[in-house]
């Protein structure tokens, strides 16, 4: 994660708190990397805020240009491969189911203000593109493997 060249060990924020914190002056955020842990973004209430409401705002902006004209929704697919790439490798069916999900999606993360289910959605279609890239892998997870291996076990009672 970039946050703007300002990283510190958890530690010296423990040990040294007024001086590491001093640096958020200069940063927007401050990475603190742990060794047992997942690494930590500091930042302040203000500057977290204003991610926020910039967000918001993209995300507020997108969903009225997808769903004010009726070709809205044709120009938001021509310019998907310009934000993402990969989604040239999905069928056509795909890439509008793709658009329409991603809309939707980020409309109600925004509604709750959490942009997780945001993130995981495009993790998943670019997987889903990763499969389409690769003919031998997409033949391998679509063709027919004529058995009926039976029931699935419930997870929940397998332990």
């Amino acid at each position: 994660m970039s946050t703007d060249g300002a990283s510190v060990h958890f530690s010296e924020l423990v040990n040294r708190n007024r001086r590491t914190l001093a640096r958020l002056e200069d940063s927007r955020t401050l990475l603190l990397r742990r060794r047992d842990g997942e690494d930590l973004v500091l930042t302040t209430a203000s500057r977290a805020e204003q991610d926020r409401t910039v967000v918001s705002a993209a995300t507020r902006m997108l969903l009225a240009m997808a769903r004010r004209e009726p070709g809205s929704m044709e120009l938001l697919l021509d310019l998907l491969p310009d934000a993402f790439p990969w989604v040239r490798f999905l069928p056509e069916a795909d890439l509008h189911a793709f658009a329409v999900e991603l809309v939707d999606t980020m409309r109600a993360a925004d509604s709750v203000g959490n942009n997780a289910s945001v993130a995981q959605l495009l993790v998943e279609w670019q997987h889903t593109a990763e499969v389409h890239s690769d003919p031998e892998l997409l033949a391998a997870l679509t063709r027919d493997h004529g058995d009926d291996y039976g029931p699935v076990p419930d997870p929940r009672e397998v332990a």
